[in-house]
């Protein structure tokens, strides 16, 4: 798979959001290519014909703009990120992720991270000091033969067990977020437990990831069934 990756000019990067009151994307589309993304709708956005996983425009004055956004906007809760995992593997070179984060941090606006990558241990010097921030990963299943069916450019269900576990022990409010539930996802009470603040639970069935559960015999899966007896063996964590 070749990767085409773009260095744009975006014309704004503080955006109003309908789960936060703003969201900040560093970057347009999203190295992980998970199947399952809702955010695939953006290829109807942005025109890219490349498939979901192979394109990425790099927002190269995301900082700037966020400078000159955050005095003239309301302060509120910002999502980093909506629409793509913002330490997807570029942020180790590009670094928007870290520059907006200062940014927000430097200026006492209250975050939540949203993100399938252990690089975001890199910022624990910025995030360890915020007054207000929350930092989650996405994880759908501890079984990572699962995960590789359905997030084959993700990083390892272990390794975002541990950064949680990093992040929690060093005083940082961290969550789960489990949706799509995927097949194994039953063994995450265990692996979670201790780790997180709360959890996030739901479905998300945009069919995206239809032929994946269809080509390995993961029908059941989309089952109200299914989810709910996935509801039920995940339920300790509710309590978290």
């Amino acid at each position: 798979m070749t990767l085409i990756v773009k260095e744009i000019q975006a014309k704004t990067i503080l955006s109003a959001s309908k789960v936060y009151p703003w969201v900040i994307n560093p970057y347009t589309g999203c190295q992980h290519g998970c199947s399952y993304c809702y955010a695939r709708f953006m290829k109807r956005v942005t025109g890219h014909k490349e498939p979901w996983g192979e394109f990425v425009d790099v927002k190269i004055n995301a900082a700037d703009l966020l400078r000159a956004e955050i005095r003239k906007k309301k302060r509120g809760r910002v999502w980093i990120s909506g629409v793509c995992d913002p330490y997807q593997p570029l942020e180790a070179k590009y670094q928007l992720t870290r520059q907006c984060l200062e940014i927000l941090v430097q200026n006492t606006w209250p975050v939540i991270i949203q993100t399938r990558s252990p690089l975001v241990l890199r910022d624990l010097d910025i995030i360890r000091d915020a007054q207000e921030i929350e930092v989650g990963f996405s994880v759908t299943t501890a079984d990572d033969s699962i995960r590789k069916l359905f997030e084959p450019g993700a990083p390892p269900v272990a390794d975002r067990i541990t950064a949680l576990d990093v992040l929690h022990k060093a005083g940082v409010r961290t969550y789960a977020m489990i949706a799509p539930v995927l097949p194994g996802a039953e063994g995450l009470a265990e692996l979670l437990k201790g780790k997180i603040d709360y959890v996030l639970i739901d479905r998300m069935n945009y069919h995206y990831a239809d032929r994946v559960y269809w080509k390995y015999g993961l029908v059941d899966a989309l089952t109200d069934d299914f989810f709910d007896r996935m509801k039920q063996a995940l339920a300790s964590l509710r309590g978290t």
